[in-house]
């Protein structure tokens, strides 16, 4: 056996010694020492002998275990690879992590519970749609917006677009809102409309010259309307039709005629078709936003079709 206990005239420490010190098991400072957290040095007999400094080592190697770090994590702090600040903040994110798993799976389970005998099995089927967790279904509607970028666009412009279109998914979120996560998930993977989507993209990127200029006039126009749907405005002419409109002349290079707004509005009716009315009403009982951008976009398109039939 090599547990030795007492401090000899060198001022070292047997391995029984820094156990009693530390509080760690000697099996388990064997182990520490076999994967090189701990560098003994030996005696005459072959023995381990530990210094004064092992045991803050070891008391640090316990308390980071005792937080959840792996050893690798601890490795890399004890060498200066990282420090103690950005290995904690690491294991906390992964703790976050798993944290909003747990929810988002919490709030699965209750929406089943909640749901009445004769709905559950139609219920489980929904949630099918995001049981690989709350990222992958977020990256499941990312790449359904993503398919409606047919032209080359700033970074910047892109990841505005896609935040815009689709909702972070809550890290503790209440069991409707996984159903309503759930369902613009399915919707998403809708092979009709992701052809229709797709489609009338094409469409438009044949006529769109200026994507960038469109999305940014799109952006005022939808923020000068959103007052006004959240007041209950019904659809009409007005100054935020005309910004609406110009956006997408100046986006196409033409001017904002009257044949121009004919011709506009069968490009943009996609916008009206009910699944994507839908996936809107769906993002806001994500968000709790009263009013989406979505929304605010297709009584824009609404408040054309009016002005041209009056």
């Amino acid at each position: 056996m090599e547990v030795q206990v007492g401090v000899t005239d060198d001022m070292t420490m047997g391995i029984g010694d820094l156990a009693a010190l530390t509080g760690v098991p000697v099996r388990t400072i064997r182990f520490y020492c076999d994967e090189g957290i701990l560098e003994p040095r030996r005696s005459g007999g072959g023995h381990r002998r530990f210094e004064a400094a092992d045991v803050d080592r070891l008391r640090l190697v316990r308390r980071l275990r005792a937080l959840g770090l792996g050893l690798p994590a601890i490795v890399a702090v004890l060498t200066g690879d990282r420090s103690l600040g950005e290995a904690v903040a690491t294991e906390r994110r992964a703790v976050d992590a798993e944290l909003s798993a747990l929810a988002w799976r919490r709030a699965s389970l209750r929406a089943v519970e909640d749901a009445g005998p004769g709905e559950r099995a139609a219920r489980l089927d929904l949630l099918a749609a995001v049981q690989d967790g709350r990222l992958a279904a977020r990256d499941v509607l990312m790449e359904f917006w993503r398919r409606r970028i047919l032209v080359p666009m700033p970074a910047e412009a892109v990841r505005g677009f896609l935040e815009a279109s689709v909702p972070e998914p809550p890290p503790d979120p209440a069991p409707e809102q996984v159903v309503a996560y759930a369902g613009m998930v399915v919707l998403a993977g809708d092979r009709s409309l992701v052809r229709e989507v797709r489609e009338r993209g094409r469409v438009n990127a044949e006529r769109v010259v200026d994507e960038p200029t469109l999305i940014a006039g799109l952006g005022e126009a939808i923020e000068m309307a959103a007052p006004l749907v959240t007041g209950g405005r019904e659809p009409g002419p007005g100054p935020v039709l005309d910004h609406f409109v110009g956006a997408h002349a100046r986006g196409r290079a033409e001017r904002d005629t009257p044949r121009f707004r004919r011709a506009l509005l069968p490009a943009i009716t996609m916008e009206q078709d009910p699944r994507l009315r839908r996936y809107w009403d769906l993002y806001g009982e994500v968000t709790g936003e009263p009013v989406t951008s979505g929304a605010v976009n297709t009584w824009l398109i609404d408040s054309l079709e009016s002005a041209l039939a009056s």
